[in-house]
């Protein structure tokens, strides 16, 4: 059958898209790369995480309060990650799961990647300052500078970036707690402590997993280099045996009842367990039940706990 033009309508030679759509594709393609940038997943488990402090550290439900306080912290969470991937731009570019990202791949370029990191971070600052409470947005200001402007560099230094990195990581279970309440108090510093300690082995999981790639990278993790995976698999174990205590402060401190202290006990257990596999024999399989294990244990828990609230 003989294809009939459309009167009016100029055909584009073959293979060439009207000026229109090639707007519009580089356009989506701009804001896929802008949204990249915020490394949504870890936006969302920032979120997740200062949901969970706010809802254990108040009394009552304010839901305005709610949600000006989750705003801010995505907004600082969004502009964290942007500043992280303008700062390890040339280590991303050396790592096989991340040299696809928009600045390593070249489409971006820095300096705009930088303002929007910049401009995310000081909106949510600000707004965490003017509807929120000076402390939150305190907090906020300092997971955004420790994060990357003192974990980042130190990679490339030392493997005591893993522990100074596990601070910014638990801010915002504070900072939800704080938006809450308005103040510090030992139940904010105990849901600290848990995602202090809990980074730990699910961090070292990830880079035994990944030490090849950090390694071509010039990272300094605690895997790279530890051929037989003896001190990583050693300080695995310490800080999971660590984290059973600490996930019973809650309890200790009367903010949840015998549910919870069951439950942090049973999941402690398992999750400790699977770091002893971890440490008698360190391999791709062992690490990855570690790591999947530390993802099931901490949404667990904070779901236990916020249900068990006193």
């Amino acid at each position: 059958m003989e294809a009939k033009s459309i009167p009016g309508l100029r055909e584009a030679p073959v293979g060439v898209l009207p000026a229109e759509g090639i707007g519009r594709e580089a356009l989506k393609g701009a804001l896929r790369d802008y949204l990249a940038l915020t490394k949504p997943r870890i936006t969302a488990l920032v979120l997740a995480s200062a949901a969970a402090g706010f809802l254990l550290g108040g009394t009552t439900f304010d839901l305005s309060l709610f949600l000006h306080a989750m705003a801010g912290v995505a907004l600082v969470a969004a502009g964290t990650s942007a500043m992280n991937q303008v700062l390890e731009r040339d280590v991303d570019a050396l790592m096989v799961r991340t040299r696809s990202r928009p600045l390593p791949a070249g489409r971006m370029n820095t300096l705009p990647a930088a303002v929007f990191s910049g401009f995310l971070a000081a909106a949510g600052i600000i707004w965490l300052a003017i509807s929120v409470n000076l402390i939150t947005a305190m907090l906020a200001a300092a997971t955004f500078i420790s994060y990357d402007f003192v974990y980042t560099p130190l990679k490339r230094v030392s493997s005591l970036s893993t522990v100074v990195g596990a601070v910014p990581g638990a801010l915002p279970i504070l900072g939800g707690w704080t938006a809450a309440t308005g103040q510090f108090d030992p139940g904010g510093w105990a849901l600290f402590g848990i995602l202090f300690v809990w980074q730990l082995p699910h961090f070292l999981a990830l880079a035994w997993l990944l030490r090849d790639d950090y390694g071509s990278a010039g990272l300094r993790m605690l895997s790279v280099g530890d051929a037989e995976g003896l001190q990583t698999r050693r300080q695995t174990v310490l800080y999971t045996l660590t984290l059973i205590p600490v996930s019973l402060m809650p309890s200790v401190l009367g903010l949840t009842g015998p549910l919870y202290f069951a439950a942090a006990l049973l999941l402690g257990a398992a999750f400790l367990w699977t770091a002893l596999q971890f440490g008698r024999k360190a391999s791709a399989a062992t690490a990855r039940r570690l790591f999947r294990a530390s993802i099931l244990y901490l949404p667990l828990l904070m779901a236990i706990l916020v249900v068990d609230k006193v």
